[in-house]
Parts: C-alpha cells; structure tokens; sequence
C-alpha cells in the first residue's frame, strides 16, 4: 500500500470518536445545521452536492416563480453561489421529509475534523416522534439543541433537554439558530441563552455552551462569524473538538447478555452477544445469572479469529469450561462483580404510547437481550417541565416523564443507569399490540425494599413440601394433539396415588403459582412461545422441571413425574 495512504489511514484511526445527536423542535433547522457541518467539513460527495444543488434550484423555482428567483437557483444549481444550498436536504433522506420539511427518523452521518471523528444523529423534533429522539439519544457523548431565535424557547425544547440529561449526555451546546431573521440581535441571543441555560443547568449537564448561529449561511458553525462581533465563545465545530473523547466502558463491570447459543456441531458449543461494558479474558472466573452457575472462560472466539481478551463493545463468542445451563436472556459477569437481579424496581420514564399508562394492564419490559412480562406498580410523580417541579400522577400520557416502580415477573439483570448506559436501559412493549410504548432508565431497587425482592409469601417451599409431602413443579406435556386428554388421564392417576395436583392449559402465570403453592401443574400448550417462556420463567424461578416426550407412553409419563418426589428428598 501506498506509504502516504497508510499514514493518512493510520492518522484517522487514531482519531477520538465522539458520538453527537442533534435535537430541537420542529423546524429550528437541525437538518440544515448538520448539512452544514458535514458541506464545511468536506463530509460529503460531490455528487451529493450535485444532486442537492439541482434540487435547491427545483424546490427555488418552484415555491417561486418570478424570474429573479429562477435566476438566482439556475446560479446555485451551477455552483456559483453555495449559500444557496438547502443544506437539509443532505440528511432530510426520506421522501416523506423533504416533502414536509421535516426528519421524521433518526439518520447518522459522519464527518471527520483534524481532531476527531464524530457521528451526528440527526433526530426528529416533531412532538409525535420523540421515541426516535430518545433513541438518537441514548447513545451521544454530547448533544446540541437548537432553538429558533424568533420562538425562543418551546416546551419540545424543555422536553428534549430534559431527555437529553435523563439519557446521561454531560455536554450540552445551546444553538439559537436563525440569527440572521433576527438581524443578529445580541438581546434575543442573550434573552433566549440565559433562559435556556438556567433550565438545563438545573437538569445536571456538567457543560453548557452558548452559540448564535445561522445554519443557512453559517455564522459560528466552522467559522467565526463577522456578524456577530460581540460573541466571543468561538464556533461550535471548535466546541466538538474540545470536548473530552467518548466514554469507556472497558473499565466498567464485566457484563455480557446471551443473545444466542451456537453449536454447530457436538464438539463445540458458544455463547455469542456483544459485551456491553468491561473487559474479559480467557481463564476468568465467571457467573452466570440468575442461575448464579460459576465457570470459566476457555476460549473467546471473533470472525478473525480467536483472541486472549475482549472489551466492550466487541462482539464475540464466549466458549465456557463447563457445560453450564445459559441461553438468551442470561448475563456473565465476573463473580465478584455481579449486576442488579430485581424483580421490583425504580425507574424514570418517558411515555410515547397514544394510549395513557394504564398500571392495570400487563406490559412487557425488554432489557439488554432479557424480555419480562411486567406491570407498572404506581406513578410515583410526573414531571413538569415548565418549572421541573414534581407532580402527583397516577398515569402518564404522551411524551409524560415520570418515575415509577416496575414489578417484573423475571428478574431484570441490571445496573443503576448512572453506573452503566449500556445495561441500565430498558423499554417498555405493550403485550397486545407489540409497540413501544415507553423508554425507562432504571434508578436501583425500590426504596423500602433492599434487594428489590417481592415479598410473596412466608412459608418457605421446605415447609410447604413437608405438609404435602411432594414437591412443587412444572410438567411440560409434548405438543401432540392428544395433550389435553393425556394431561386429565395424568392428572386423575397421580390424584389418586395422594398426590396435589391440577392442570394449567398454556397458561404460564397460573402454572407458576401452582408450583410455587406446592402443587404439580401439567401444563400442555402447542404454542411455541408459550413453551419457551414457560421454560425460562420456571428456570428464573427456581421450580422444579419436568418435560415429557412425545415418543414415550402414559406409564413412562407417570413414572417420570413419580420420580420428582424421589429427587426432592
């Protein structure tokens, strides 16, 4: 390879990435600032700009039809004048977007300075999608808002602002786009900074940063503006550069979600995820959760090849000593660093569902690669933005932001969201329609109960199975058609052999409360999933398990279910 594209690749490389969402209301211009960006930090093509050029002159001739206007886009489309650029039309890509003139999903782009790479999420800042905000959001090192000089400061602005630091970004830059419109007026700069910056001082930021702009012509973007003599904070591509490189998670916790188990043939068998934070190499002392199982790691496999050790956020193969029962949904961790197990927490929330939080109805909260059937317990407060005050509620509406307590029927493996973005973030789903209805960052157990455990009973399972005589468990029938029938015949033989029993047609939670009340629950359901939660919740659970094959009679059925009371002594 040429020396002087080695060097220029080895320079870039070593270049801080720092990760940027871009945030705002509708129309104050965040896809006109970032186009900027990337036109004055040569982060685009020239057929991009080629084929922005020609469109800026359609959309100019268009809107008007007087010929000095037409003049002036047939200029732009041949390159005479870039102001006259529609800058937005860089990142607006959707049809949909340039139609309205607004982003409706979050884009990335990237551009490299002489400092730094950075990745800009451009997101949208239209009230109905503030779930694509958050989601740009949730992984930015610093964010910019932008407020439109002739509005001031909008309730989607506080709202934004107030994500913006629940997601934990340190740094903020406030952008009061538009300057132009408004003659370069240092009254409403100043009026419109000091308002805001009061607001997102109050939310924790442990930088706040101040810029008159005008994306459209780009004043203090990448250069300093003449137009505004009286700012002496410098440029805004100056603030990306300065700012501390992205956060590590190399030092952090070892924490690894199983999102898969490979085993491609009988002599190898892998955990594959991405680690979402903290280092592992091979020999360490690991445990698995919830089941608490201890091993060792043996071998850590990539697509390249295997490796002695892995940090956060690479994605890998975790081959273990043992033969240890993980799958999806379980998290490793170093034994003496293991992560939250809470099946009753305290988060803030922000509600994007069209439908209010109904704390009546059942939910499913997914976090990391674990998927839980939840509740939402009780609103503990909403929050006011327009002064942050704290607000009695008993359900939060659309775009509310609120802390509640979350009761999961598995466990959550989890981390304070302060502590780790990565394993402390979790959605909420609604369990009928299967849309995101939610977004929660998990603030530790709640209050009055240490270690988040749910108080379910005082009589221990030693003390129910000496009254009984037999152990609480789940039996799992084959799906065959006849499940139903073999279930009662099942149940009517181990009644009358004196046993405490009852069926429990597909329905998880019910078989679990049998168990746990001591009794055997024949479960038969043919629907895959319900097999497979059944299976993870009795394992999470503890209970004791049994699933019958299909191959085998009703005499061999019986026999293996008598042979759980043997086990148990």
């Amino acid at each position: 390879m040429d020396t002087g594209l080695q060097q220029l690749l080895d320079q870039h490389a070593a270049r801080e990435l720092l990760r940027l969402v871009v945030v705002g209301s509708v129309d104050d211009g965040k896809s006109t600032l970032i186009g900027r960006l990337l036109y004055e930090c040569d982060g685009l093509f020239e057929d991009q700009i080629s084929a922005v050029r020609k469109a800026s002159a359609k959309r100019a001739a268009a809107v008007s039809v007087p010929s000095e206007v037409l003049v002036q886009g047939l200029k732009a489309a041949a390159g005479a004048d870039e102001e006259e650029l529609d800058f937005s039309l860089f990142t607006d890509g959707l049809r949909a977007e340039r139609e309205q003139g607004i982003t409706i999903d979050v884009a990335y782009r990237y551009l490299s300075t002489a400092r730094r790479k950075v990745i800009v999420a451009d997101t949208p800042g239209h009230i109905q999608y503030t779930r694509n905000m958050a989601t740009g959001a949730s992984t930015a090192d610093a964010a910019v808002i932008l407020v439109d000089a002739r509005l001031g400061v909008l309730p989607q602005t506080r709202r934004h602002a107030y994500i913006a630091s629940l997601l934990g970004i340190p740094y903020l830059a406030v952008a009061v786009n538009k300057m132009d419109l408004t003659g370069f007026d240092r009254d409403t700069f100043e009026r419109i900074g000091t308002e805001l910056v009061d607001f997102a001082h109050a939310l924790g930021f442990e930088g706040v940063r101040l810029f008159p702009v005008s994306a459209s012509r780009g004043d203090n973007i990448t250069r300093p503006s003449a137009r505004t003599p009286w700012h002496e904070g410098g440029t805004l591509l100056a603030w990306l550069e300065s700012l501390p490189h992205q956060r590590r998670q190399d030092d952090a916790p070892f924490r690894f979600p199983v999102q898969y188990v490979l085993r491609p043939h009988q002599d190898y068998r892998g955990l594959a995820g991405q680690i979402a934070s903290g280092t592992v190499r091979v020999g360490d002392e690991i445990q698995v959760h919830p089941s608490g199982r201890r091993t060792r790691v043996a071998g850590i496999d990539t697509f390249d090849g295997p490796l002695e050790e892995a940090a956060s956020p690479a994605s890998v193969t975790l081959r273990l000593a043992d033969e240890v029962d993980a799958s999806r949904g379980d998290v490793l961790a170093h034994v003496d660093q293991a992560p939250l197990s809470l099946h009753q927490l305290d988060a803030m929330l922000v509600w994007f569902g069209e439908q209010p939080l109904d704390c009546s109805r059942r939910y499913l909260v997914k976090q990391a690669s674990r998927t839980a059937p939840a509740h939402i317990e009780r609103v503990l407060w909403r929050k006011e933005l327009a002064d942050l005050s704290e607000q009695p509620a008993e359900s939060l509406s659309l775009n509310d932001i609120g802390r509640v307590r979350v009761v999961c029927r598995r466990p959550l493996l989890t981390d304070p969201y302060r502590d780790n973005r990565r394993t402390g973030a979790f959605i909420i789903i609604d369990a009928l329609t299967h849309d995101t209805v939610g977004a929660g960052m998990v603030l530790g157990p709640v209050e009055d109960s240490a270690k988040g455990e749910v108080a379910s009973s005082l009589v221990t399972q030693p003390e129910r199975r000496g009254r009984l005589g037999q152990p609480g468990a789940i039996v799992l029938l084959p799906a065959t058609p006849d499940a139903s029938s073999r279930a009662f015949q099942l149940e009517r033989r181990l009644f009358d052999l004196g046993w405490h029993v009852a069926t429990a047609p597909g329905d998880v939670e019910v078989a679990l409360a049998l168990a746990a009340a001591g009794l055997v629950a024949l479960v038969h359901s043919d629907t895959p999933q319900t097999r497979r939660a059944l299976r993870a919740d009795a394992r999470d659970a503890g209970a004791a398990w049994l699933e019958l094959e299909a191959s085998e009679d009703l005499e061999q059925h019986l026999d293996q279910i008598l042979t759980l009371r043997e086990a148990a002594r």
